[in-house]
């Protein structure tokens, strides 16, 4: 049975996404806290030309969204890289490594995403303890994630097109600003003083990564998309293109009509737009912002449990985590223990700490990804039928994530070779239990 014309008889979750409901899921994901909460940190690096490291970032990330269209049009399984590694490489332990680094950047995001949830956006409303709000905000997702995936992405929907629609809000009143004689659009090639173009772009496109790396957890929902092989590169594709000019337009609309220098030290600096602009409500813009951050935690705990889910069913992790609910058919033990490990991660640090783990992570599972396209051409060859990169993508894109590795601090690398130790230790139990 091909992947075209799969239906639920050759999977256990049920089919239920549709190509538009693929679409927006992708660019939920990618949207949010990257732009709300990460864009201050970018012009402390760059200035005014906010927008550059973005377009760099979105130029990395369609190279290896290629890689990632080939394999999952090839082999729409839920265990998404891990499930790649693992026909490419044949080692149980390589598979299980990828798949680890992938569920322990989700888990991450979702942890840093809880605490931009419970900071200074939700301050405009209320004033709680940072760190209890979190846990609350993923006990909330975790039960909607448990309800249904349908459910899940039905809520998608609406989330996303309120966040698209906020970030539209500042263009606009970017341009109000501009249009009163206020705004300076020769910031928009401003950088910091002293600072020499290339590095500090490079510098802030390791940060405006993390603004696109949510493409590949969709990679984990193909066992649930219909025609996955029709579908897949469309939204894939589509969803990026569509988050990148989002992107570029709302950089260029802040640096036109507020300082680089106090969009740097805000940690809410699309506020800094609105109050500036005037007109509308800061406390409304607050609220979209939320939900924009909210989407983002709840798309990434979907990919976080179905990727559980799939490394359980190769049996990489123990087979408890497979449990299916009856009747609703998500994985709700996995949805469990993902929920537990991002609480956990909430007292390790903060949201921009968070994101450069994520990164780092990431970069790991995005080379095995792209080096296991080349192995599988040559390993089984495939008829046609599926999406194929030009050869030259997943090494363009190899080259890339060497490129940003470079740039990682000590401290991250220590904190992400502390998750990857604790799945070292999770993968010597579960073989041994298997073993016995």
């Amino acid at each position: 049975m091909t992947a075209s014309n799969a239906s639920s008889s050759d999977t256990r979750l049920k089919r239920g996404i549709t190509g538009a409901l693929l679409y927006l899921f992708i660019l939920g994901d990618v949207l949010g806290a990257g732009v709300y909460a990460l864009i201050g940190k970018l012009a402390q690096g760059v200035g005014g030309m906010v927008w550059l490291p973005l377009l760099v970032a979105l130029g990395m990330a369609m190279l290896t969204a290629a890689s990632y269209a080939e394999l999952v049009t090839r082999y729409p399984k839920a265990g998404g890289s891990a499930v790649f590694a693992e026909r490419a490489f044949g080692h149980p332990v390589i598979s299980f490594l990828v798949g680890f680094c992938m569920l322990a950047a989700g888990v991450t995001s979702a942890a840093g995403l809880s605490l931009a949830f419970a900071g200074d956006y939700l301050g405009a409303f209320i004033d709680v303890p940072r760190l209890p709000m979190a846990l609350v905000f993923l006990t909330l997702v975790a039960a909607l994630n448990a309800r249904g995936i349908k459910e899940s992405l039905g809520a998608n929907v609406v989330m996303t097109v309120t966040e698209i629609s906020g970030l539209l809000l500042v263009v606009l009143l970017g341009a109000w600003v501009l249009g009163r004689g206020e705004g300076d659009p020769g910031r928009v090639w401003a950088l910091p003083e002293g600072a020499s173009a290339g590095g500090a772009v490079l510098g802030a496109a390791l940060i405006a990564f993390y603004s696109f790396v949510g493409f590949e957890t969709s990679a984990n929902l193909a066992e649930e998309v219909r025609e996955v092989r029709r579908v897949y590169p469309r939204a894939l594709f589509g969803a990026l293109l569509t988050a990148g000019a989002v992107y570029v337009l709302v950089a260029l609309a802040a640096v036109v009509a507020v300082e680089p220098e106090r969009l740097a030290a805000s940690s809410g600096p699309l506020l800094e737009v609105v109050e500036v602009a005037g007109g509308v409500p800061p406390r409304l813009f607050a609220g979209v912002a939320l939900i924009a951050v909210a989407n983002g935690g709840l798309l990434t705990m979907i990919m976080a449990s179905r990727l559980t889910y799939g490394m359980a069913e190769q049996g990489l992790l123990p087979a408890v985590l497979g449990r299916v609910l009856p009747g609703r058919r998500t994985p709700w033990v996995a949805i469990l223990a993902t929920t537990l490990m991002a609480m956990a991660l909430t007292a390790t640090g903060e949201l921009a700490d968070l994101a450069e783990t994520v990164v780092l992570l990431l970069l790991f599972v995005f080379i095995s990804t792209n080096v296991a396209v080349l192995v599988l051409r040559r390993k089984e060859p495939a008829g046609s039928g599926h999406f194929r990169a030009w050869t030259v993508v997943p090494v363009l894109a190899i080259v890339c994530c060497g490129v940003l590795l470079t740039r990682q601090a000590a401290a991250t690398w220590l904190r992400a070779g502390g998750l990857l130790l604790l799945g070292g230790v999770l993968y010597l139990l579960t073989r041994g239990r298997r073993a016995r």
